[in-house]
């Protein structure tokens, strides 16, 4: 599935990032207020070890969709880590990082897409 949507590959990660019970998800349009990429998804992990997991979690879903050779950086650190999909970037982040950068804050414009939807989309149940 090489030729995925921007909105395609961004319920993949979330489904993914969800699998690992990564905390906080977020997904931000950017779409027209950068060009450097439609999608932000940014999610929290319990430590080093979530962080790399949820992180492995996204890689293989996408290498699984024909997505492989992708950007990750900050994986060894595991405080804050990028995937870059070109039309999606995924950051997953400790708490104190994400509180310390404020990523939402700084693209406060973009709007906020539900995750939810996305979740029950691939047949899970819808979280509360």
């Amino acid at each position: 599935m090489l030729n995925m949507t921007a909105e395609e590959k961004a319920a993949l990660i979330v489904q993914a990032a969800d699998d690992k019970k990564a905390l906080d998800m977020a997904l931000l349009h950017l779409s027209g207020l950068t060009q450097m990429t439609d999608y932000f998804f940014i999610c929290s992990g319990t430590s080093s070890t979530h962080i790399r997991t949820i992180v492995d979690s996204v890689v293989e879903c996408m290498k699984g969709q024909g997505m492989g050779g992708i950007r990750v950086e900050g994986y060894d650190s595991a405080l804050w880590v990028l995937c870059d999909y070109g039309d999606v970037v995924v950051h997953v982040m400790d708490a104190e990082q994400r509180e310390f950068y404020k990523l939402e804050a700084f693209w406060q414009g973009a709007p906020r897409i539900p995750v939810e939807p996305m979740l029950a989309v691939q047949g899970e149940p819808q979280h509360a």
